[in-house]
């Protein structure tokens, strides 16, 4: 009888490699590796938004901090929190879910935003799923078993 986890002539290592799970936690963490980091140069750089109008006016009339250097300083947690997605995918990607939820209870502050706050809703949930992955890839059980025997 096979071991659970083998095919003859195939290492466990390249069905691994070519599970389905395995390709979705390394296309989830790429995209946020990518976008937090992106996202976060552009809040330095305002070339893509003015990102200083997605913030709530209660989160502005409360911070001591202006609303443009705020946004510099929100750029720098996410190019962090993306980071560490990168060398910490389980963390970071818990990081990143909670970030998107914080993200989405401003959005819902301004009470202008609602399509961009469901979207990073569908992100968060993207993120936390990275996560859930990562999880499993620690443990090595991302490959995909059909009736005893793994398949790639």
């Amino acid at each position: 009888m096979q071991h659970s986890n083998s095919i003859p002539g195939v290492h466990r290592e390249v069905i691994v490699a070519h599970s389905p799970a395995n390709q979705a936690f390394r296309i989830l963490q790429f995209v946020f590796v990518v976008a937090p980091v992106m996202a976060g140069l552009d809040k330095l750089t305002h070339l893509l938004a003015n990102w200083d109008l997605y913030l709530a006016p209660q989160i502005v009339e409360r911070s001591p901090i202006a609303a443009h250097s705020l946004m510099l300083i929100v750029g720098v947690a996410e190019v962090t929190a993306g980071l560490i997605v990168a060398l910490r995918p389980k963390i970071g990607g818990m990081i990143v879910c909670l970030w998107l939820l914080g993200v989405v209870f401003n959005l819902l502050l301004t009470r202008r935003y609602f399509d961009i706050a469901l979207r990073d809703f569908g992100l968060a949930l993207g993120a936390f799923a990275l996560a859930r992955l990562a999880a499993a890839h620690e443990r090595g059980g991302l490959d995909i078993t059909y009736h005893g025997v793994a398949r790639p």
